[in-house]
């Protein structure tokens, strides 16, 4: 056998398409079928945001596939992402920019996606994928479960100092970097607040954790396919996780059957029993019966088979928070402000559903092309 040159010759012209890259059975492809379906059905909305002159900017379609691609494939800046798409043919093809098509530089694509930050396009995209499931019978209204994560923040405990600007932070040791010696001085969120990221809260999970500045993200699923129908982010206090699973269950259309709604033991309080069952939901909470006073869930819901049913379901409610932390980035939220926060994790939990999605063949059909 011969040995082959090592040498490359380009062809003077070149005729392919970007598709023709992407491989049949990509997962993308089925991923970009429903958020293109989506995106169009967001196009009176994008022409309300946008004047019908001045500059070009980067079209909002095209910032939202490139947002979802950062979640999809954990790139932590849009730096990266950007230099990615000059020379990654895949997400080219995803975002929908030509070969010979300049990439914008990561400070115009900054700036063009706080636009939509600010006209809350994410709150529209989450809404309309939800549309897609909905439309094509994937939804359960009767049943649900949620819960909720901790967000860490993007600031140092070193930030915290007291609001009232009396600084006796003792440094503890030597360097430009020192670390703070807190010992003996009492610190809560009350009297101290991030200089970094005032509105995370300094939050520990358990007494056998250490605290930490922080938000905490809730999620609403419903039991048949797994999808997250109601996302937000909120400060993190005990009361948290209660109140915005209620501000969820509001926000769910109207129904005449039944409903029920599924949680851990930490849901277990009068008063999120109580005001679950003022909105005709049916509490599936776990008892809690090490709490003081013993739990405020009895016979009439644990008695029946639907209550051990919902208790088996509410745990997948994990897999979209698992999966979000080890890909989408949110384990350790890279904004500030409680607002940009609440978008990452819309986004985040946005491209959850959406590759759920893509694997049911009820939502993209076999041989849909995109």
């Amino acid at each position: 056998m011969m040995r082959g040159p090592d040498a490359m010759q380009e062809s003077l012209f070149t005729v392919a398409k970007l598709d023709d890259f992407v491989p049949s059975d990509h997962p993308l492809r089925a991923i970009r079928v429903l958020v293109n379906e989506a995106l169009t059905a967001m196009n009176t909305r994008f022409n309300e945001i946008y004047a019908d002159t001045g500059r070009d900017s980067i079209a909002p379609e095209k910032l939202i596939r490139a947002l979802l691609l950062q979640v999809f494939y954990s790139i932590r800046s849009e730096r990266q992402l950007c230099e990615q798409l000059r020379y990654n043919l895949l997400f080219r093809w995803f975002v929908g920019v030509a070969l010979d098509d300049p990439i914008w530089d990561h400070s115009t694509f900054s700036k063009n996606r706080d636009r939509l930050l600010a006209h809350q396009v994410v709150e529209r995209f989450f809404a309309e994928v939800l549309r897609l499931a909905e439309s094509r019978g994937l939804l359960s209204k009767e049943h649900f479960s949620v819960d909720g994560t901790l967000i860490q923040a993007w600031a140092s405990q070193k930030s915290f100092r007291p609001k009232d600007g009396s600084d006796h932070q003792r440094p503890g040791g030597g360097g430009r970097n020192a670390q703070a010696d807190w010992k003996g001085q009492p610190r809560s969120n009350d009297t101290h607040a991030s200089t970094t990221d005032p509105d995370a809260r300094l939050y520990r999970k358990s007494h056998n954790t250490a605290s930490i500045l922080c938000y905490q993200g809730h999620a609403l699923m419903e039991n048949r396919n797994g999808l997250v129908v109601g996302a937000v982010v909120s400060h993190a206090d005990g009361f948290g996780e209660r109140r915005a699973a209620l501000a969820m269950l509001d926000a769910m259309p109207t129904t005449a059957s039944r409903r029920s709604v599924g949680a851990d033991k930490a849901y277990d309080a009068a008063d999120f029993v109580a005001g679950c069952r003022q909105r005709k939901v049916t509490p599936h909470v776990a008892a809690n019966d090490t709490r003081r006073g013993g739990s405020a869930i009895d016979g009439r819901t644990t008695r029946h088979p639907s209550y051990r049913i919902s208790q088996i379901i509410r745990k997948r409610i994990e897999e979209p928070f698992g999966w979000g932390k080890t890909i989408g980035r949110i384990r350790q939220t890279v904004f500030r402000g409680l607002q940009r926060v609440d978008q990452q994790f819309k986004l985040t939990m946005s491209a959850s559903n959406l590759m759920r999605l893509a694997r049911m063949p009820l939502a993209v059909p076999c041989g849909v092309a995109s």
